[in-house]
């Protein structure tokens, strides 16, 4: 019994030294956070530093302890901006928009609240490059266009609550451009339809494109689909009511020529 008492008296130091070198180890260089006595002022300037930089990692960083640290300052509404700006430019267009959500929820009032807006607009235009698959001919009946509704949405919301706000005209620009890549996916839809004789399907789908983006240039094809589409099910008096609108509005309309075989990307076409 005296062995064994002998033996635990001696392994107590290496315990307890095992224990204080453990305890040591928060206390390494590389685990000392070097912000925690920065003010907020030096936090916010590290971190636009950081994003002027290209630090995305690092700006988002500090951006958020600025926050968690002083909530209540000016800095801290701010950082929540500019955050989600940083997000943006990290390509994580997710946490972007949820930043953006935020920042507009908890300061409706705030005179930057126009840009989370535009930021959030791009973000999703950017995401989805306004339909810009047809630059590659992918096939957009296997592409969603959400991204491009959520970014028109965005920005009509700016267009429409902050008209004087030096982000609409160009919100206005990018909406024009998205009216006008909706309408193509619903007619690109339609010419998918129309290759496999589902002409109902197609009329519906070039219908929906005229209807609900009627100044689209796309709804050149998708009157062309509807006429098509009605002569080959037989509808003539209704295929002769679209030929008639189209002749008005497109009267030389190269679609009379070359049928619906695309032989060239559509933004060359307008």
């Amino acid at each position: 019994m005296r062995s064994v008492a002998a033996f635990l008296r001696g392994l107590a130091p290496i315990v307890f030294f095992g224990a204080a070198l453990l305890g040591g180890c928060g206390l390494l260089p590389d685990q000392i956070d070097e912000t925690s006595s920065w003010s907020a002022n030096k936090l916010y300037s590290e971190a636009k530093d950081a994003l002027s930089e290209g630090a995305y990692d690092r700006a988002i960083k500090y951006f958020e302890k600025l926050e968690a640290r002083f909530p209540y300052g000016r800095y801290a509404q701010q950082a929540q901006l500019e955050v989600a700006y940083a997000y943006y430019r990290q390509n994580e267009p997710a946490s972007a928009i949820a930043a953006c959500d935020r920042f507009i929820r908890l300061h409706p009032n705030h005179p930057n609240v126009d840009y989370a807006y535009y930021l959030k607009g791009l973000v999703n235009f950017n995401e989805d490059l306004g339909l810009l698959g047809y630059v590659s001919m992918q096939d957009l009946t296997e592409r969603d266009p959400k991204a491009a509704r959520d970014s028109f949405d965005a920005f009509k919301a700016l267009v429409t609550k902050y008209p004087e706000s030096k982000y609409t005209p160009d919100a206005t620009a990018r909406m024009k451009y998205l009216v006008n890549a909706l309408a193509s996916h619903e007619v690109h839809v339609a010419r998918y339809y129309m290759k496999r004789e589902a002409y109902v399907a197609a009329l519906n789908r070039a219908q929906a494109a005229i209807k609900t983006y009627p100044d689209a240039p796309a709804n050149e094809e998708a009157l062309f689909i509807m006429i098509k589409a009605y002569d080959l099910l037989g509808m003539n008096d209704l295929r002769d009511d679209a030929e008639r609108v189209m002749r008005r509005n497109f009267p030389k309309s190269e679609y009379y020529v070359r049928g619906l075989n695309r032989v060239e990307p559509w933004w060359k076409l307008w």
